[in-house]
């Protein structure tokens, strides 16, 4: 039996992987959402199922109207599609975006905002909310304090965010979370390459992250980039094959020492 949520009705416009997280991070506060709408039915079979059988679609206009709130927790590319179907209703709509403007809903609703949960996210690794940073926004001061009580509810830390802050909130992020993992990626290549398992540089990573927690990240670096030590540097970039790699290890090691030089 689906229990709806205490003080609203929600319904889920998405089931990928923030919709995912986000929805089962709701139904442990007691907010389980009560409709769920997504593009590929096997998507949406498994959030029902995983949230003991809340009633789904694929079909947009059959989206209930009877609505509280309704997040649109979808690709980008996917958003202005779906917003210009979405079946006429008095509800606060509201998308999960880092980049797009709240603005986006204005010609087909009254009550539109952002509930953005700043973390990365996949539907097979169960996420903790609690510590999540979630920036919301709206168009109306009623429902933007609304929104940071159920944020509240999720979270320690809501803040408000205007949609241009949040563009530079998704810039950083892109730095701190989708490069980094592409540099481990990277790292990966050479160890795998050379008889070597990722598992070796875990201590590592964990030790670096745990250290901008405590000082300004600019102060915890370390390595031969900082003093730019060319003789280091010109031996491990010889032993990059791919111009790529070599490409992004000189670029890098010159903004770690222009960074440092300030």
């Amino acid at each position: 039996m689906v229990i709806p949520c205490i003080d609203m009705k929600i319904i889920l416009i998405g089931a990928g992987n923030l919709a995912t997280q986000l929805a089962v991070a709701l139904q442990k506060k007691g907010m389980t959402p009560a409709y769920i709408y997504s593009r590929t039915r096997e998507s949406a079979e498994q959030l029902s199922e995983r949230l003991r059988d809340v009633p789904y679609s694929t079909d947009i206009s059959q989206v209930p109207t009877d609505g509280d709130l309704y997040i649109f927790a979808v690709k980008d590319s996917a958003l202005l599609d779906l917003v210009s179907r979405m079946p006429s209703n008095r509800g606060l709509w509201v998308h999960t975006a880092g980049s797009m403007d709240m603005e986006v809903f204005a010609p087909y609703t009254a009550r539109y905002g952002v509930f953005y949960p700043m973390q990365t996210f996949s539907k097979e690794r169960e996420t903790d909310f609690d510590d999540i940073p979630i920036f919301v926004e709206t168009n109306h001061t009623d429902d933007t304090e609304r929104l940071q009580k159920l944020a509240g509810r999720l979270s320690t830390k809501v803040y408000e965010a205007t949609s241009e802050q949040r563009k530079y909130l998704h810039l950083a992020a892109v730095f701190a979370c989708n490069f980094s993992n592409h540099l481990y990626a990277l790292c990966d290549r050479i160890l795998s390459e050379h008889g070597l398992p990722f598992e070796t540089m875990l201590p590592l990573i964990r030790e670096t992250a745990a250290k901008v927690a405590d000082m300004p990240p600019a102060q915890a670096q370390t390595g031969p980039a900082i003093r730019y030590d060319k003789n280091v540097i010109d031996k491990q970039m010889a032993l990059l094959s791919d111009p790529t790699m070599r490409q992004i290890y000189d670029l890098m090691s010159r903004s770690i020492h222009e960074t440092n030089k300030h």
